[in-house]
Protein backbone atom coordinates (compact mmCIF):
# COMPACT_ATOMS: atom_id res chain seq x y z
CA UNK A 1 0.00 0.00 0.00
CA UNK A 2 1.31 3.47 -0.81
CA UNK A 3 2.51 5.04 2.44
CA UNK A 4 0.47 8.06 3.43
CA UNK A 5 2.44 10.83 5.11
CA UNK A 6 2.04 14.58 5.70
CA UNK A 7 -0.34 15.81 8.36
CA UNK A 8 -1.86 18.72 6.47
CA UNK A 9 -0.87 20.34 3.23
CA UNK A 10 -1.53 23.79 1.86
CA UNK A 11 -3.20 23.12 -1.46
CA UNK A 12 -2.57 25.68 -4.17
CA UNK A 13 -5.60 27.23 -5.87
CA UNK A 14 -7.62 24.50 -7.52
CA UNK A 15 -6.62 23.73 -11.09
CA UNK A 16 -9.31 22.99 -13.65
CA UNK A 17 -7.98 19.44 -13.49
CA UNK A 18 -8.52 17.87 -10.07
CA UNK A 19 -5.61 16.01 -8.50
CA UNK A 20 -5.14 13.55 -5.62
CA UNK A 21 -3.97 14.61 -2.18
CA UNK A 22 -2.26 12.69 0.61
CA UNK A 23 -4.36 11.76 3.62
CA UNK A 24 -3.36 13.18 7.04
CA UNK A 25 -1.51 11.04 9.56
CA UNK A 26 -4.46 10.63 11.92
CA UNK A 27 -6.15 8.56 9.19
CA UNK A 28 -3.56 5.81 9.69
CA UNK A 29 -5.65 3.53 12.02
CA UNK A 30 -8.54 3.67 9.56
CA UNK A 31 -6.34 3.11 6.52
CA UNK A 32 -4.61 0.17 8.22
CA UNK A 33 -8.01 -1.53 8.54
CA UNK A 34 -8.43 -1.69 4.74
CA UNK A 35 -9.21 -5.14 3.33
CA UNK A 36 -6.64 -7.05 1.33
CA UNK A 37 -7.53 -7.56 -2.32
CA UNK A 38 -6.54 -10.08 -4.97
CA UNK A 39 -6.29 -7.67 -7.89
CA UNK A 40 -2.82 -6.49 -8.80
CA UNK A 41 -3.38 -2.73 -8.44
CA UNK A 42 -5.97 -0.36 -6.98
CA UNK A 43 -6.52 3.25 -5.88
CA UNK A 44 -9.51 4.62 -3.96
CA UNK A 45 -10.13 8.34 -3.43
CA UNK A 46 -12.78 10.72 -2.18
CA UNK A 47 -14.11 12.07 -5.48
CA UNK A 48 -14.89 15.53 -4.09
CA UNK A 49 -11.75 16.29 -2.08
CA UNK A 50 -9.31 14.05 -3.96
CA UNK A 51 -8.01 12.47 -0.74
CA UNK A 52 -6.17 9.19 -1.30
CA UNK A 53 -7.58 6.54 1.04
CA UNK A 54 -6.31 3.22 -0.36
CA UNK A 55 -3.64 2.13 -2.77
CA UNK A 56 -2.01 -1.12 -3.83
CA UNK A 57 0.77 -1.00 -6.43
CA UNK A 58 -0.64 2.35 -7.59
CA UNK A 59 2.19 3.05 -10.04
CA UNK A 60 2.29 -0.32 -11.82
CA UNK A 61 1.90 0.24 -15.54
CA UNK A 62 -1.04 -1.81 -16.84
CA UNK A 63 -3.07 -1.56 -20.06
CA UNK A 64 -6.46 0.00 -19.25
CA UNK A 65 -8.31 -2.32 -21.68
CA UNK A 66 -11.84 -0.98 -22.24
CA UNK A 67 -11.40 1.68 -19.55
CA UNK A 68 -9.81 3.41 -22.53
CA UNK A 69 -13.35 4.11 -23.74
CA UNK A 70 -13.77 6.61 -20.89
CA UNK A 71 -11.17 8.85 -22.52
CA UNK A 72 -13.00 8.41 -25.83
CA UNK A 73 -16.23 9.43 -24.08
CA UNK A 74 -14.47 12.40 -22.49
CA UNK A 75 -13.32 13.74 -25.86
CA UNK A 76 -16.79 13.23 -27.33
CA UNK A 77 -18.43 15.14 -24.49
CA UNK A 78 -15.87 17.91 -24.76
CA UNK A 79 -16.80 18.24 -28.43
CA UNK A 80 -20.50 18.34 -27.53
CA UNK A 81 -19.95 20.94 -24.80
CA UNK A 82 -17.98 23.09 -27.24
CA UNK A 83 -20.62 22.85 -29.98
CA UNK A 84 -18.45 20.76 -32.30
CA UNK A 85 -20.80 17.76 -32.05
CA UNK A 86 -24.31 16.94 -30.83
CA UNK A 87 -26.01 13.91 -29.32
CA UNK A 88 -28.60 13.75 -32.10
CA UNK A 89 -26.29 14.05 -35.09
CA UNK A 90 -25.92 11.04 -37.38
CA UNK A 91 -22.54 9.31 -37.33
CA UNK A 92 -21.31 7.74 -40.59
CA UNK A 93 -20.65 4.01 -40.27
CA UNK A 94 -17.69 3.26 -42.48
CA UNK A 95 -15.89 0.03 -43.33
CA UNK A 96 -13.41 0.85 -40.56
CA UNK A 97 -16.17 1.02 -37.90
CA UNK A 98 -18.07 -2.03 -39.23
CA UNK A 99 -18.36 -4.78 -36.61
CA UNK A 100 -16.88 -7.28 -39.04
CA UNK A 101 -13.74 -5.15 -39.38
CA UNK A 102 -12.83 -5.29 -35.68
CA UNK A 103 -9.99 -7.46 -34.30
CA UNK A 104 -10.64 -10.88 -32.78
CA UNK A 105 -11.94 -10.83 -29.17
CA UNK A 106 -13.67 -7.51 -29.76
CA UNK A 107 -16.75 -6.48 -27.85
CA UNK A 108 -19.23 -5.16 -30.39
CA UNK A 109 -22.18 -2.81 -30.71
CA UNK A 110 -22.84 -4.50 -34.10
CA UNK A 111 -22.48 -1.52 -36.38
CA UNK A 112 -22.58 -1.94 -40.15
CA UNK A 113 -22.49 0.41 -43.13
CA UNK A 114 -25.90 1.72 -44.12
CA UNK A 115 -27.22 2.01 -40.58
CA UNK A 116 -28.65 5.28 -39.28
CA UNK A 117 -26.98 5.83 -35.91
CA UNK A 118 -26.93 8.89 -33.65
CA UNK A 119 -23.93 9.97 -31.63
CA UNK A 120 -25.92 9.25 -28.45
CA UNK A 121 -26.37 5.64 -29.59
CA UNK A 122 -22.65 5.40 -30.32
CA UNK A 123 -21.95 6.62 -26.78
CA UNK A 124 -24.36 4.08 -25.28
CA UNK A 125 -22.66 1.44 -27.38
CA UNK A 126 -19.32 2.55 -25.94
CA UNK A 127 -20.47 2.49 -22.33
CA UNK A 128 -22.79 -0.52 -22.16
CA UNK A 129 -21.93 -2.81 -25.07
CA UNK A 130 -18.28 -1.69 -24.81
CA UNK A 131 -18.29 -1.83 -28.59
CA UNK A 132 -14.91 -1.57 -30.25
CA UNK A 133 -16.78 -0.74 -33.43
CA UNK A 134 -18.43 2.15 -31.58
CA UNK A 135 -14.98 3.30 -30.42
CA UNK A 136 -13.76 3.41 -34.03
CA UNK A 137 -16.86 5.34 -35.17
CA UNK A 138 -16.34 7.82 -32.32
CA UNK A 139 -12.67 8.30 -33.12
CA UNK A 140 -13.31 8.90 -36.81
CA UNK A 141 -16.04 11.39 -35.96
CA UNK A 142 -13.48 13.60 -34.21
CA UNK A 143 -10.27 12.89 -36.14
CA UNK A 144 -9.30 11.92 -39.71
CA UNK A 145 -7.47 8.77 -38.63
CA UNK A 146 -7.18 6.52 -35.60
CA UNK A 147 -3.57 7.62 -35.18
CA UNK A 148 -4.67 11.25 -35.00
CA UNK A 149 -7.35 10.43 -32.44
CA UNK A 150 -4.93 8.43 -30.29
CA UNK A 151 -2.60 11.42 -30.27
CA UNK A 152 -5.53 13.58 -29.13
CA UNK A 153 -6.21 11.11 -26.31
CA UNK A 154 -2.60 11.09 -25.13
CA UNK A 155 -2.34 14.86 -25.35
CA UNK A 156 -5.47 15.19 -23.21
CA UNK A 157 -3.87 12.90 -20.63
CA UNK A 158 -0.79 15.12 -20.61
CA UNK A 159 -2.92 18.22 -20.10
CA UNK A 160 -4.25 16.58 -16.92
CA UNK A 161 -0.74 15.99 -15.65
CA UNK A 162 -0.70 12.27 -16.46
CA UNK A 163 2.83 11.32 -17.49
CA UNK A 164 2.44 7.55 -17.95
CA UNK A 165 -1.03 7.24 -19.48
CA UNK A 166 -0.89 6.90 -23.25
CA UNK A 167 -3.08 5.55 -26.05
CA UNK A 168 -2.60 3.98 -29.45
CA UNK A 169 -6.30 3.48 -30.29
CA UNK A 170 -9.73 4.36 -28.93
CA UNK A 171 -11.20 1.04 -27.76
CA UNK A 172 -8.61 -0.43 -25.41
CA UNK A 173 -8.07 -3.69 -27.26
CA UNK A 174 -4.38 -2.92 -27.71
CA UNK A 175 -1.92 -3.89 -25.00
CA UNK A 176 0.12 -0.83 -26.00
CA UNK A 177 -2.37 1.50 -24.32
CA UNK A 178 -0.98 2.13 -20.84
CA UNK A 179 -1.91 3.69 -17.50
CA UNK A 180 -1.57 3.26 -13.75
CA UNK A 181 -4.32 3.00 -11.13
CA UNK A 182 -3.09 6.27 -9.62
CA UNK A 183 -3.19 8.19 -12.89
CA UNK A 184 -6.51 6.72 -13.95
CA UNK A 185 -8.04 7.76 -10.63
CA UNK A 186 -6.95 11.33 -11.43
CA UNK A 187 -8.48 11.04 -14.89
CA UNK A 188 -11.77 9.59 -13.62
CA UNK A 189 -12.01 12.28 -10.95
CA UNK A 190 -11.70 14.89 -13.69
CA UNK A 191 -14.16 13.00 -15.87
CA UNK A 192 -16.85 12.91 -13.17
CA UNK A 193 -16.18 16.54 -12.27
CA UNK A 194 -16.46 17.71 -15.89
CA UNK A 195 -19.29 15.42 -17.02
CA UNK A 196 -21.45 14.57 -13.98
CA UNK A 197 -24.51 13.95 -16.17
CA UNK A 198 -22.70 11.07 -17.90
CA UNK A 199 -23.28 8.80 -14.90
CA UNK A 200 -27.07 8.84 -15.22
CA UNK A 201 -27.24 9.14 -19.00
CA UNK A 202 -24.66 6.50 -19.89
CA UNK A 203 -22.67 4.71 -17.20
CA UNK A 204 -25.49 3.51 -14.93
CA UNK A 205 -27.73 2.32 -17.80
CA UNK A 206 -28.18 -1.41 -17.27
CA UNK A 207 -28.74 -2.60 -20.84
CA UNK A 208 -28.71 -1.44 -24.43
CA UNK A 209 -30.60 -2.85 -27.42
CA UNK A 210 -29.23 -2.34 -30.92
CA UNK A 211 -29.94 -2.21 -33.80
CA UNK A 212 -33.58 -1.29 -33.84
CA UNK A 213 -35.64 -1.22 -37.02
CA UNK A 214 -35.18 2.55 -37.25
CA UNK A 215 -31.40 2.03 -37.44
CA UNK A 216 -31.60 -0.22 -40.50
CA UNK A 217 -32.20 0.60 -44.17
CA UNK A 218 -35.65 -0.58 -45.30
CA UNK A 219 -34.24 -3.48 -47.34
CA UNK A 220 -32.52 -4.94 -44.24
CA UNK A 221 -35.37 -4.68 -41.74
CA UNK A 222 -37.00 -7.98 -42.67
CA UNK A 223 -34.01 -10.14 -41.70
CA UNK A 224 -32.24 -8.01 -39.08
CA UNK A 225 -30.89 -9.32 -35.78
CA UNK A 226 -31.27 -7.20 -32.65
CA UNK A 227 -28.92 -7.62 -29.68
CA UNK A 228 -29.67 -6.68 -26.09
CA UNK A 229 -26.45 -6.43 -24.10
CA UNK A 230 -26.14 -6.03 -20.34
CA UNK A 231 -23.80 -3.61 -18.61
CA UNK A 232 -20.85 -5.71 -17.38
CA UNK A 233 -20.47 -3.58 -14.24
CA UNK A 234 -22.25 -6.02 -11.90
CA UNK A 235 -21.97 -3.65 -8.94
CA UNK A 236 -24.62 -1.44 -10.57
CA UNK A 237 -27.06 -4.17 -9.54
CA UNK A 238 -25.52 -5.37 -6.28
CA UNK A 239 -23.97 -2.37 -4.50
CA UNK A 240 -26.32 0.46 -3.44
CA UNK A 241 -24.94 3.78 -4.63
CA UNK A 242 -22.79 2.56 -7.53
CA UNK A 243 -23.64 4.58 -10.64
CA UNK A 244 -20.64 3.97 -12.92
CA UNK A 245 -18.31 3.69 -14.66
CA UNK A 246 -16.71 0.98 -16.84
CA UNK A 247 -15.24 -2.52 -16.96
CA UNK A 248 -12.44 -3.76 -19.17
CA UNK A 249 -10.52 -6.90 -20.06
CA UNK A 250 -7.72 -7.98 -22.33
CA UNK A 251 -5.24 -10.77 -21.71
CA UNK A 252 -2.38 -8.30 -21.25
CA UNK A 253 -4.09 -6.53 -18.33
CA UNK A 254 -6.49 -8.97 -16.72
CA UNK A 255 -9.86 -7.69 -15.50
CA UNK A 256 -10.14 -3.96 -14.81
CA UNK A 257 -12.88 -1.75 -13.46
CA UNK A 258 -13.43 1.95 -12.79
CA UNK A 259 -16.11 2.44 -10.14
CA UNK A 260 -17.85 5.36 -8.52
CA UNK A 261 -20.47 5.27 -5.79
CA UNK A 262 -22.48 7.93 -3.93
CA UNK A 263 -24.06 7.65 -0.48
CA UNK A 264 -25.12 10.44 1.90
CA UNK A 265 -23.38 13.15 -0.15
CA UNK A 266 -20.07 11.24 -0.15
CA UNK A 267 -18.74 9.90 -3.45
CA UNK A 268 -15.78 7.58 -3.85
CA UNK A 269 -13.84 6.67 -6.98
CA UNK A 270 -12.14 3.28 -7.15
CA UNK A 271 -9.83 2.03 -9.90
CA UNK A 272 -8.97 -1.69 -9.93
CA UNK A 273 -6.51 -3.05 -12.48
CA UNK A 274 -5.32 -6.58 -13.04
CA UNK A 275 -7.81 -8.94 -11.47
CA UNK A 276 -6.48 -12.40 -12.40
CA UNK A 277 -6.74 -13.88 -15.88
CA UNK A 278 -8.87 -16.78 -14.66
CA UNK A 279 -12.48 -17.84 -15.07
CA UNK A 280 -13.27 -16.22 -11.73
CA UNK A 281 -11.65 -12.91 -12.79
CA UNK A 282 -14.92 -10.95 -13.10
CA UNK A 283 -16.09 -12.26 -9.72
CA UNK A 284 -12.76 -11.37 -8.07
CA UNK A 285 -12.90 -7.90 -9.59
CA UNK A 286 -16.43 -7.40 -8.23
CA UNK A 287 -15.51 -8.78 -4.79
CA UNK A 288 -12.50 -6.48 -4.53
CA UNK A 289 -14.67 -3.54 -5.53
CA UNK A 290 -17.41 -4.44 -3.06
CA UNK A 291 -15.00 -4.93 -0.17
CA UNK A 292 -13.13 -1.68 -0.76
CA UNK A 293 -16.27 0.42 -1.24
CA UNK A 294 -17.89 -1.07 1.88
CA UNK A 295 -14.73 -0.27 3.84
CA UNK A 296 -14.63 3.28 2.46
CA UNK A 297 -18.24 4.07 3.37
CA UNK A 298 -17.81 2.46 6.79
CA UNK A 299 -14.78 4.61 7.62
CA UNK A 300 -14.82 7.93 5.76
CA UNK A 301 -17.10 10.78 4.77
CA UNK A 302 -16.92 14.07 2.90
CA UNK A 303 -17.35 17.06 5.21
CA UNK A 304 -18.70 20.32 3.82
CA UNK A 305 -18.12 23.04 6.44
CA UNK A 306 -20.26 26.17 6.72
CA UNK A 307 -18.61 28.44 4.17
CA UNK A 308 -20.49 31.53 5.32
CA UNK A 309 -19.27 30.95 8.88
CA UNK A 310 -15.71 30.50 7.64
CA UNK A 311 -15.88 33.74 5.66
CA UNK A 312 -17.47 35.59 8.58
CA UNK A 313 -14.61 34.95 10.99
CA UNK A 314 -12.13 36.15 8.36
CA UNK A 315 -13.49 39.72 8.47
CA UNK A 316 -11.25 41.94 10.64
CA UNK A 317 -9.60 38.72 11.68
CA UNK A 318 -6.16 39.99 12.71
CA UNK A 319 -4.43 43.08 14.03
CA UNK A 320 -2.49 45.21 11.56
CA UNK A 321 0.70 46.75 12.84
CA UNK A 322 2.10 50.08 11.55
CA UNK A 323 -0.86 50.42 9.19
CA UNK A 324 -3.46 53.05 8.38
CA UNK A 325 -6.12 50.47 9.25
CA UNK A 326 -6.18 48.67 12.58
CA UNK A 327 -7.27 45.23 11.40
CA UNK A 328 -6.83 42.95 8.42
CA UNK A 329 -9.61 41.06 6.65
CA UNK A 330 -8.65 37.77 5.07
CA UNK A 331 -10.13 35.51 2.42
CA UNK A 332 -10.03 31.85 1.44
CA UNK A 333 -8.31 30.84 -1.77
CA UNK A 334 -9.33 27.16 -1.76
CA UNK A 335 -12.37 25.06 -1.09
CA UNK A 336 -12.71 24.09 2.57
CA UNK A 337 -14.43 20.74 2.06
CA UNK A 338 -12.38 17.82 3.37
CA UNK A 339 -12.48 14.10 4.08
CA UNK A 340 -12.83 12.89 7.67
CA UNK A 341 -13.35 9.64 9.57
CA UNK A 342 -17.05 8.87 9.89
CA UNK A 343 -17.01 9.23 13.68
CA UNK A 344 -15.60 12.77 13.62
CA UNK A 345 -16.51 16.29 12.47
CA UNK A 346 -19.96 16.24 14.06
CA UNK A 347 -19.40 19.70 15.57
CA UNK A 348 -16.89 22.01 13.91
CA UNK A 349 -14.87 24.89 15.31
CA UNK A 350 -13.26 27.55 13.11
CA UNK A 351 -10.14 29.51 14.05
CA UNK A 352 -7.97 32.01 12.17
CA UNK A 353 -4.29 31.40 12.92
CA UNK A 354 -1.70 34.09 12.15
CA UNK A 355 1.90 33.02 12.76
CA UNK A 356 3.81 36.17 13.64
CA UNK A 357 2.70 39.77 13.13
CA UNK A 358 1.07 41.39 10.09
CA UNK A 359 2.89 44.64 9.39
CA UNK A 360 1.96 47.28 6.81
CA UNK A 361 2.35 47.72 3.93
CA UNK A 362 0.69 44.52 2.73
CA UNK A 363 -0.44 43.73 -0.84
CA UNK A 364 -3.76 42.13 -1.65
CA UNK A 365 -3.36 38.35 -1.73
CA UNK A 366 -0.53 38.25 0.82
CA UNK A 367 -0.25 34.82 2.52
CA UNK A 368 -1.16 35.81 6.06
CA UNK A 369 -2.04 32.58 7.87
CA UNK A 370 -4.55 29.80 7.74
CA UNK A 371 -8.05 28.75 8.74
CA UNK A 372 -8.00 25.88 11.21
CA UNK A 373 -11.04 23.60 11.37
CA UNK A 374 -11.28 21.23 14.33
CA UNK A 375 -13.68 19.18 16.43
CA UNK A 376 -13.63 17.98 20.04
CA UNK A 377 -10.76 15.60 19.28
CA UNK A 378 -8.54 18.17 17.60
CA UNK A 379 -7.47 19.48 14.23
CA UNK A 380 -9.18 18.17 11.11
CA UNK A 381 -8.18 20.52 8.31
CA UNK A 382 -6.35 23.73 7.57
CA UNK A 383 -6.28 25.92 4.48
CA UNK A 384 -4.42 29.15 3.56
CA UNK A 385 -5.78 32.64 4.10
CA UNK A 386 -4.64 35.72 2.18
CA UNK A 387 -5.27 39.42 2.63
CA UNK A 388 -8.56 40.52 1.10
CA UNK A 389 -7.21 43.97 0.19
CA UNK A 390 -4.02 46.01 0.09
CA UNK A 391 -3.11 47.73 3.36
CA UNK A 392 -1.10 50.97 3.47
CA UNK A 393 1.38 52.27 6.06
CA UNK A 394 0.04 54.39 8.91
CA UNK A 395 1.38 57.83 9.86
CA UNK A 396 4.82 58.35 11.40
CA UNK A 397 3.65 58.42 15.02
CA UNK A 398 1.59 55.24 14.68
CA UNK A 399 4.49 53.41 13.04
CA UNK A 400 6.86 54.63 15.80
CA UNK A 401 4.54 53.53 18.59
CA UNK A 402 3.91 50.11 17.01
CA UNK A 403 7.66 49.64 16.51
CA UNK A 404 8.20 50.15 20.24
CA UNK A 405 5.39 47.75 21.16
CA UNK A 406 6.61 45.07 18.73
CA UNK A 407 10.15 45.40 20.05
CA UNK A 408 9.02 44.41 23.53
CA UNK A 409 6.63 41.70 22.22
CA UNK A 410 9.51 40.02 20.42
CA UNK A 411 11.85 40.06 23.41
Amino acid sequence: MRKLFVIFIFILPVNIFAQIYTAPNFFTPYIDSAPSITSRSAVLIDAHTGTLLFSKNPDDEIPPASLTKLMTMHLLMNAIDEGRASYDELVPITVESWAQSQPPRSSLMFLEPGQTVTLREIMLGLCISSGNDAAVAAALRLAPTMKDFAEMMTQEARSMGLSVTRFTESSGISGLNMTTAYEYAIFVRNYVKLHPHSLKEFHSVLSFTFPLAANMPPARRYNMVTYTQENQNSLLRTFPGVDGLKTGYIIESGYNIALTALRNDTRFILIILGAPNVTAGPRIRAEDGTNLLNWAFDNFKTVRPDKSRAREICVDAAQLWKGKANTVSLELINEIDFTAPVNRAESLKYEVVIPGYLTAPLPKGYAAGYLLISDEEGELFRTPLVTAAAYEKGNFFKRLWHSIVLFFKKL
